[in-house]
């Protein structure tokens, strides 16, 4: 009996964090109030470390129609990702992003072995034979985060109560927006974060340019 019982109270501890845990809804839209998908919303906790566990099997980033396949993916720091090609033609996957600088060469399929993402930062990919290709990994130390959707909602759950900072990142914004929240336990809250976008950049692909490539 005895040596059940600190067992018994770490589960407890446990059940009762989670009953705690509340809910931030961010609403990301531009100045007119549309939606902005691909968006990045992230709580870090103010008063104490946040635990960052790295999921077990990689992430994928796809390659699809001769682009990336989601455009932008969150991950936490330690996450491994492969980035299997889905076409017919070879790609050749590439970063020289200071949080992370990779090169994979010409390839069909599943890459040998996944890239790890141990630094925090955004991470731009490319891709060295068409130049249309553009994505971004955000590796976040932090594991309270979620992208917007179509609609511009980012749902952040099971965040635990207390004071967080709130980061909000997109590719067309040239710095992140930061403001302080405190999530008060179970419940919901929402956060309206009006951004103003940049210039798209992304190269357009040509329309000759479909089905061109190494093969």
């Amino acid at each position: 009996m005895h040596r059940t019982r600190p067992i018994f109270l770490l589960i407890l501890l446990a059940l009762d964090s989670a009953a705690n845990a509340g809910e931030i809804r961010v609403e990301v839209r531009d100045p007119k109030g549309a939606p902005v998908a691909d968006a990045v919303a992230s709580l870090t906790p103010l008063d104490a470390a946040p635990a960052v566990q790295p999921p077990a099997e990689p992430v994928a980033v796809l390659q699809e129609g001769e682009e990336f396949r989601p455009h932008v993916t969150p991950v936490v720091v330690g996450t491994r990702v492969t980035f299997p090609n889905r076409d017919a033609v070879q790609h050749h996957v590439f970063s020289v992003s200071r949080a992370k600088k990779f090169d994979l060469p010409l390839y069909r399929g599943e890459p040998r072995e996944p890239v790890l993402f141990d630094q925090p930062g955004v991470v731009s990919l490319g891709c060295n034979i068409h130049d249309w290709m553009s994505a971004y990994i955000v590796v976040l130390a932090t594991p309270h985060f979620a992208r917007s959707g179509d609609d511009g909602v980012a749902l952040i759950i099971s965040v635990p109560p207390g004071r967080h900072r709130l980061e909000v990142w997109h590719p067309r914004v040239k710095a992140t927006l930061t403001r302080e929240v405190t999530v008060e336990g179970a419940g919901s809250a929402t956060q309206v974060i009006a951004l103003t976008l940049g210039v798209d950049r992304r190269v357009r692909r040509a329309p000759e340019a479909a089905g061109s490539g190494y093969k």
